[in-house]
């Protein structure tokens, strides 16, 4: 199964056109543990809101833009996203909402979540 096909079914067409912005995360997964990790400068800790599904983490907030430019500022290069954003991404693994661990350190935004084996195995027992 393509999961580039996957994705491309999971993305819907209006977040291409909505006004709010994208963050681009990494994910990573350990033995142990699944990692989101995104890099949001200007952004405070109070104004993030990071949402928990069974299979979802959702992270959405706001940057600010303190300078304002005028109609006769002539921008050259605009690239940087202000205002809202979000970003969700179905996890590799489920995981323990108990166990989620989010920090936000010099603009990086780290999500660790502890792993839940699903897959058991169960022990047959021999019946004489």
């Amino acid at each position: 199964m393509n999961t580039d096909n996957q994705l491309n079914d999971f993305i819907d067409e209006t977040w291409l056109t909505h006004d709010e912005g994208q963050l681009s995360v990494d994910v990573i997964e350990t033995d142990s543990t699944i990692v989101v990790r995104s890099a949001i400068a200007g952004v405070k800790s109070e104004d993030l809101d990071i949402t928990l599904t069974e299979d979802t983490i959702t992270i959405r907030g706001e940057r600010s833009h303190h300078c304002n430019e005028t109609n006769k500022d002539q921008v050259h290069v605009q690239e940087c996203h202000w205002g809202s954003f979000s970003r969700s991404v179905i996890l590799p693994s489920h995981i323990d909402p108990d166990t989620v661990d989010a920090t936000l350190k010099r603009g990086i935004l780290t999500i660790v979540m502890n792993k839940v084996e699903m897959d058991k195995k169960v022990h047959v027992v021999d019946i004489n």
